[in-house]
């Protein structure tokens, strides 16, 4: 009944914001969704769309979805690296985690930092109130767990943290920004490196070749291999998952970096999908369509960014045609 319930729901979203022509971003801009270079009303995936940046519009950003997920829910966040970090605060994301009766997964990173080490990792998120709204559980605590990856550009596994097998579900809610490796994060950098364990994040790193250096010696094989080790991830959980990008705070640097730069440019809105592919690809639309996106653009080129997308789409993670549709 609750399955039914959501899908009446996100088909009364549809039939009332199919026939938009204009979005609205948060900061204000009207963009003609016309022309999104990668919007088609046929596309066969969806990408819902709401400019208010809110507690409450992330709710109704899942509830468009039409999906119930199951059992227990994971939602993968970033906790953010030092206090200047630009991650996703937990008064913005509690309401949503709270309703999925959701816990929150993180992995350590493979750097030195105060997220190395699961009791440092799980005192930040103490210390950031992320225990305040829901458990924190940090999924490489334990060690690694192997995913293979179907028809992969580079890789043929994936190292995820080993309690990944123990959610039944993931919802994966990514603050999109800039990145000093990768161009840019959201969906697909958070499927990959994010639910990477410490060794599984260097493997991506190093395009598959060390699971023990912090390697980028080859920048294709790098944005490849996280394109490969995402659909690992989203193959693995098949309609089980789905995928939230938050566009607040559009710094050229990731939620990595203690000291990022200011953001210069206004925020956006909330995407929502069931494909990962596509709900970064209309992220980068807007960001493309915007007025003042001028650093981040250069950030996201400057890396040769598009070609994580090139490499998704040529490994079917998804599709970069959506059709975009507005949350009222």
């Amino acid at each position: 009944m609750k399955k039914l319930l959501a899908v009446l729901l996100a088909l009364c979203l549809l039939c009332a914001t199919a026939l938009a022509e204009t979005l609205v971003t948060n900061g204000g801009v009207a963009i003609e969704i016309a022309e999104l270079p990668h919007q088609d009303a046929s596309a066969p995936a969806t990408v819902w769309f709401i400019g208010d940046i809110s507690p409450e519009s992330l709710v109704k950003a899942y509830q468009a979805l039409g999906v119930q997920l199951p059992g227990k829910v994971g939602v993968k966040i970033s906790t953010g690296e030092g206090k200047n970090s630009n991650y996703l605060r937990p008064a913005l994301i509690g309401d949503l985690v709270q309703m999925l009766k959701g816990t929150i997964v993180e992995c350590n990173t493979g750097y030195g930092g105060a997220r190395s080490s699961t009791a440092m990792h799980l005192q930040l998120a103490k210390d950031r109130g992320f225990t305040d709204i829901a458990e924190v559980d940090i999924l490489d605590a334990e060690g690694n767990m192997e995913l293979p990856v179907e028809g992969g550009n580079v890789l043929s596994v994936d190292y995820v943290g080993s309690r990944f097998a123990n959610y039944d579900s993931y919802l994966v809610l990514s603050h999109f920004k800039g990145h000093a490796m990768a161009g840019f994060g959201g969906a697909i950098k958070n499927t990959s490196i994010g639910f990477g364990s410490s060794e599984g994040k260097r493997w991506i790193h190093s395009g598959g070749t060390d699971l023990k250096r912090f390697l980028d010696d080859d920048q294709d094989a790098f944005l490849e291999s996280m394109a490969d080790a995402a659909k690992a991830v989203d193959t693995h959980m098949g309609d089980n998952i789905v995928y939230i990008n938050v566009m607040n705070r559009l710094s050229v640097d990731c939620d990595c970096d203690p000291n990022p730069s200011e953001p210069d440019m206004h925020d956006i809105g909330i995407l929502a999908s069931t494909d990962p592919l596509a709900v970064d690809q209309a992220a980068i639309d807007l960001v493309y369509a915007m007025p003042d996106s001028e650093r981040l653009i250069a950030r996201i080129e400057s890396r040769d960014g598009l070609h994580t997308l090139d490499a998704a789409e040529a490994i079917g993670l998804g599709s970069r045609a959506y059709n975009l549709v507005i949350i009222e």
